[in-house]
């Protein structure tokens, strides 16, 4: 027997589109997954489940925000992480259009807070309160246009450009404040007594992977997701082709899920990385992020596996 074969026999058909448990759709959206054909509890099952890993993320990194001490700033960023996985979950489970609101504003929110953690350091408490005040101007504006216009373009391009703010000023800091900082560092540490510190080609070369990891999941996330919309026609007629449960990997905009999930996960923990080396604290914390195919976190080297086994 072929694989073809053998796939074709351990297969099932999809349900037709039918009205579900959740009534009629009342979001501005709707996506390629086709609407209750796997549950008629859940509208959207394979969007709807791949929300989980934002919660598991969010989880793990609220409990290292806890665990070592990192500033309040990025607890609440990874609750607002949660949130927008918690809000997408409800949106595509119902399609219900304040679900959709919970899901998109989120993804704003949480943003705002990465702004401000990224420009609120080293400043005066002014500063911190004015740029405070101007982010939650900026988010309110933001919510009443879109929830006016319910245009989805104005929510993607405030969303990417908010997104590219933080990521390109985090580069410019790395690159221009920290580098000479950890060189400077560096070379005082020469001759000295102290814990082996990675070098500062070696800390910036690191977190330069970690960024080229982070931006290609997340930006192959978001061509998965329009090719999802401009072949929809036809990627539905292959699911069917191909039956449950096999076709759930031709779920575009479920790979969105996943591969933003991850991508935003990992810039949150990169300027965790740079606060935390910018503090000159290099040589009591460090990314543990033993493969390209793991979660990195930032944790204290005493708590390091390599340490606790020694």
């Amino acid at each position: 027997m072929s694989v073809q074969s053998l796939l074709q026999a351990l297969s099932f058909p999809y349900h037709e589109p039918r009205h579900g448990f959740w009534g009629e759709k009342t979001s501005t959206l709707n996506f390629c997954e086709e609407d209750y054909v796997m549950s008629y509890y859940c509208a959207e099952v394979c969007n709807t489940l791949t929300n989980a890993l934002f919660v598991w993320l969010g989880y793990k990194g609220i409990r290292g925000c806890i665990e070592y001490s990192h500033p309040p700033i990025f607890l609440v960023t990874f609750a607002g992480y949660i949130v927008v996985g918690l809000g997408s979950t409800f949106f595509h489970a119902s399609l219900k259009y304040p679900m959709q609101l919970v899901d998109e504003l989120a993804m704003i929110y949480t943003t705002c807070f990465m702004c401000f953690s990224t420009f609120t350091y080293a400043r005066s408490a002014r500063f911190s309160a004015c740029l405070g005040v101007g982010l939650v101007s900026l988010a309110w504006f933001i919510t009443a246009r879109y929830y006016r216009t319910k245009d989805p373009q104005f929510h993607q391009d405030a969303y990417a450009v908010l997104t590219a703010t933080v990521v390109f000023s985090n580069v410019w800091i790395m690159e221009r404040v920290l580098r000479p900082a950890l060189k400077k560092r560096e070379e005082s540490r020469r001759g000295a007594r102290s814990p082996k510190v990675p070098t500062t080609n070696e800390m910036i070369t690191q977190m330069w992977v970690m960024v080229a990891t982070g931006l290609s999941v997340f930006l192959g996330g978001y061509l998965i997701w329009n090719l999802d919309n401009m072949y929809c026609n036809a990627i539905r007629k292959w699911r069917r082709q191909i039956g449950l449960p096999w076709a759930i990997v031709l779920e575009g905009h479920a790979w969105w899920h996943l591969m933003t999930g991850v991508g935003a996960y990992f810039y949150i923990i990169w300027r965790i990385w740079i606060h935390r080396c910018l503090d000159g604290d290099e040589d009591k914390f460090q990314l543990d992020w033993p493969s390209i195919l793991s979660m990195p976190e930032v944790v204290r080297i005493d708590d390091t596996p390599d340490k606790k086994q020694q």
